[in-house]
C-alpha cells in the first residue's frame, strides 16, 4: 500500500513490517559462526509479531540462500550486523563519555533498552507509534526480558509532536542526549527529514550526538533492491511491497545540512565500515548499489 500523511501501522504491516525483518536480520547475525552482535531477543519477538515469512525464516525453515539467489543473506545478515554493531558502539561510547540521555527515533523492535551494558544513571527513550510500543512493551514482558537502563516508552507518531510528548516523558533539553535515526530517513518525507534535524538540533544540548545514514541518491538503490527482494519474498507469502514504503525525491545531503545546524559530522561509506569491523563488502547484487551509502555520526557544538 501507498503511503499518505496520515497512514498507521502495527509490527505486521507497512512500515512496521520492517521492524520485523530488521529483528529477524538480527537473529539471523546473532547465529553466525564468529557473530558481530548478540541479541537474544531478536528471534522471540519475531515470533511474537508472527509474521509467517519472517519467522520460517529465523527457524531455518526457509533458508536465505532460497530467496533472492543468496543475496538476500547479505542484505538481511551481513549488513544487518554491521549497522546494528555501528550503532550498539555509538551508543556505548557516547553514554560512557557521560551522556545519559539516549533517544531511539521510530524504535520499532530495538532492543537496545535490553540487552546493551549501559552506564548506571542512562535513560533510554524509545520513540514509535502507539501500537508498535504497545506490541513490543508487551513481548519483552512476555518473555520476562528486563531493561538494563531506565527504559521509557514515548508512544507517539514522529509526525505528531513527539518533541513535546518526549518531554513529557522527562527529557531534559538542557543535557546532553546521544540520538539514532537508524534505518529511518527514506521513511520519511524530504522536507520532513528536514524537519526533524531541526526537531533534533532544538532538543540537543552541547555535546550532544548524533548518529545516521544517508545515502546520496536519496535511496533509490534501497529502493531498487526492495523491489527485488519483495518480488522474491512475496512467493514465500510476504505481501508487503517494500519500495511502496519509501518516500523519494530529492533531499538534502544529511552532513551539509546538519553541518549548517551546529553539528561537527563524521561519515564513513559502507565498505568502510564493514572493513572497521574486519569483514569485507560483499560483492553482490543486493549490496552494490549501497556502496556510497554513508554511515554518519555527528556531535552538537
Amino acid at each position: 500500500m501507498v503511503r499518505t500523511s496520515n497512514d498507521s501501522w502495527d509490527l505486521a504491516s507497512s512500515v512496521g513490517a520492517t521492524a520485523t525483518m530488521v529483528a529477524a536480520g538480527r537473529a539471523l547475525a546473532s547465529k553466525e559462526a564468529n557473530p558481530l552482535i548478540h541479541d537474544p531477543y531478536a528471534e522471540p519477538l519475531v515470533r511474537a509479531v508472527g509474521i509467517d515469512f519472517f519467522t520460517k525464516l529465523v527457524d531455518g525453515d526457509i533458508p536465505t540462500t532460497d530467496v533472492d539467489d543468496g543475496d538476500a543473506a547479505a542484505l538481511i545478515t551481513g549488513a544487518m550486523a554491521v549497522r546494528t554493531r555501528f550503532f550498539d558502539d555509538f551508543f556505548l561510547e557516547a553514554t560512557s563519555s557521560g551522556v545519559q540521555q539516549a533517544v531511539i527515533l521510530a524504535s520499532g523492535l530495538d532492543s537496545r533498552a535490553y540487552r546493551l551494558s549501559w552506564p548506571d544513571g542512562t535513560v533510554v527513550y524509545e520513540i514509535d507509534q502507539p501500537k508498535v510500543i504497545e506490541a513490543k512493551t508487551a513481548a519483552m514482558t512476555g518473555i520476562g526480558a528486563t531493561p538494563t537502563a531506565e527504559r521509557r516508552a514515548v508512544a507517539v507518531d514522529l509526525r505528531d509532536d513527539w518533541a513535546e510528548a518526549l518531554r513529557g516523558a522527562g527529557f531534559d533539553a538542557t543535557k546532553p542526549a546521544a540520538w539514532s535515526a537508524e534505518g529511518l530517513l527514506v521513511y520519511l518525507p524530504p522536507e520532513a527529514q528536514d524537519r526533524l534535524f531541526d526537531e533534533i538540533t532544538a532538543l540537543s544540548a552541547p555535546g550532544s550526538r548524533l548518529s545516521t545514514e544517508y545515502h546520496p541518491d536519496s535511496g533509490a538503490s534501497l529502493g531498487e533492491r526492495a523491489n527485488a527482494l519483495g518480488d522474491a519474498w512475496r512467493a514465500h507469502g510476504f505481501d508487503v511491497k517494500l519500495s511502496d514504503l519509501f518516500y523519494d525525491g530529492e533531499r538534502k545531503p544529511v552532513i551539509d545540512y546538519l553541518t549548517a545546524l551546529g553539528w561537527q559530522v563524521h561519515a564513513r561509506t559502507r565498505p568502510e565500515v564493514f572493513a572497521h569491523y574486519g569483514r569485507e563488502f560483499p560483492d553482490t547484487s543486493a549490496l552494490a548499489t549501497m556502496r556510497n551509502s554513508q554511515s554518519i555520526t555527528a556531535t552538537r557544538t
